[in-house]
């Protein structure tokens, strides 16, 4: 029944070529981030995601041999499967990690359904551009078409899809492309294709039209169901930034923070963490006019510095503007951090902090890094020695400066790959740790250019830290003490590695 297409026709599977490149593109994107939100380590999850992406089109494209008659009927089929897996991709992985223990497995199948789907396109759709043109032409014309629309989606994910539309909602509106794919080949060929068979496609299309219409209205309600049951507390807030997904959640006068599913601080504790990591250093600098916070977005860390009268200016800065955004006007986190954001020594810079680090700027008395843990490669590299000499050589004489270095007990190797790598940098490393009971045991490593005396008498109102609590926690137990570690460096980032292999001993 299927005859040469139109030109009218060709146009169309060209058109479908460009469009179905780019959703393929779309969901390999959508399952690295969305692994990488829930297990950590991006690197890994996308080298994963590709690899078995490519793999599964390989085995599509083998198994399109088989594939004898019917080719305009087959490539529908296919829009329509990719449609209604596809489409519900993110929350089949959303569930997978709320109700199950079995994430990776999940996501390797869902990987290799969706690739192999995709495996078929470009075979098919060769084959029937065949009947127009040489192979040659069929060829070239459906790989340009192909290349395209991965650059494309490629552009569009990161700037667009992702920031304005979530995860969720990108999944399912790919989906629903895929979906107008088929339905417009459909269209477009019907004269060509069996009356049965046409039935039954008519039948296919509405039934997972219908299903992407019901997942994209239940959408939101689902993606609070399920945050709700991946978090302890009632959720006040939720946003998907350009970078990360912010979540509050409120229980009485007690909030959280989480980014990307990790806790920043909790309020019943935050002070224990944030008064070890800005006072010691504050008190050893010799001046504290000027001060550098390296992350910190949430403003409790410059809550701590701003407790200071000799304090000038201080320089946040801080990639996520959705996070400074809703530190300065949400009234849980603006009570909490004294509205600190908004004072008028504080200046906020959105941008990555090692390029700030690479910048020429004043000399600083003090530098804190209030990083994320360094569970990925892209985060372990503020902790790289050549990220620890870009901040020395910003550091005024008499500066000092300290990092949060994760738990030297459930982290004990990375906990101490950090302080070997301060001291390649060329830093006298005074290591410490206490306890903040939302994240157990935690560490910090501080830097100054010259051993000195470290005994503090402090000076600004604390609630935890004091001169003997200080002393106590300068000394570490046998199972927390100093190992051998290689130095975590950009070319060879061994601390995200270490930092997940030690914390999935324990959890």
């Amino acid at each position: 029944m299927e005859d040469r297409p139109s030109r009218l026709g060709l146009s169309m599977l060209l058109a479908g070529i460009l469009v179905a490149a780019g959703c393929a593109i779309v969901y390999e994107l959508l399952i690295g981030s969305t692994s990488a939100l829930f297990l950590g380590g991006s690197v890994e999850q996308f080298s994963l995601t590709i690899g078995f992406f490519l793999f599964s089109m390989g085995l599509g494209s083998w198994f399109s041999r088989w594939i004898h008659a019917n080719l305009l009927v087959r490539f529908i089929q296919v829009e329509i499967g990719l449609a209604w897996i596809g489409g519900s991709a993110v929350s089949i992985l959303y569930a997978l990690y709320t109700y199950t223990g079995h994430f990776r497995y999940g996501m390797l199948l869902l990987i290799v359904c969706i690739g192999t789907l995709i495996g078929l396109e470009i075979p098919l759709l060769t084959r029937i551009l065949r009947q127009y043109d040489s192979l040659r032409s069929a060829l070239a014309n459906a790989l340009s078409m192909d290349y395209c629309g991965s650059l494309f989606a490629a552009v569009l994910f990161p700037y667009l899809l992702l920031p304005f539309w979530g995860a969720m909602y990108t999944s399912v509106l790919t989906g629903i492309v895929n979906w107008a794919v088929g339905l417009a080949v459909l269209l477009t060929f019907r004269r060509q294709i069996d009356i049965r068979l046409k039935r039954m496609l008519y039948a296919q299309v509405g039934a997972v039209g219908a299903f992407l219409l019901a997942l994209l209205f239940y959408t939101q309600p689902l993606v609070g169901a399920w945050e709700s049951a991946m978090y302890e507390d009632p959720i006040a807030h939720q946003e998907q930034s350009a970078y990360q997904n912010i979540v509050l959640t409120t229980r009485g006068d007690q909030i959280r923070l989480y980014l990307d599913g990790h806790l920043q601080f909790a309020s019943v504790d935050e002070f224990r963490y944030h008064e070890a990591l800005v006072h010691p250093a504050m008190e050893l600098a010799h001046a504290k006019k000027r001060v550098l916070v390296i992350g910190g977005g949430d403003g409790l860390t410059v809550r701590e510095v701003l407790k200071y009268p000799q304090v000038e200016h201080v320089d946040l800065v801080d990639l996520d503007p959705a996070v400074t955004r809703l530190a300065a006007r949400n009234p849980h986190i603006a009570r909490i951090n004294q509205n600190a954001l908004n004072r008028q020594q504080v200046h906020i810079t959105h941008a990555d902090g090692f390029a700030f680090l690479q910048r020429d700027h004043p000399a600083y008395d003090v530098v804190l890094f209030d990083l994320p843990d360094p569970r990925e490669e892209g985060l372990a590299k503020l902790y790289s020695r050549e990220g620890y000499e870009m901040a020395k050589r910003l550091l005024a004489p008499g500066g000092v400066m300290v990092t949060q270095a994760t738990s030297p007990y459930y982290a004990r190797r990375a906990f101490w790959c950090i302080g070997k790598t301060m001291e390649a940098a060329g830093l006298h490393v005074v290591p410490y740790h206490l306890n903040v009971p939302s994240f157990g045991e935690w560490g910090f490593q501080l830097g100054m250019r010259n051993a000195r005396d470290t005994q503090i008498e402090f000076s600004a109102p604390l609630r935890h830290v004091d001169a003997h609590v200080w002393e106590a926690m300068k000394v570490f137990s046998g199972d927390m003490g100093r190992i051998a570690t290689p130095i975590n460096r950009l070319d060879k980032p061994v601390l995200s590695r270490y930092y997940r292999e030690d914390w999935s001993a324990w959890f």
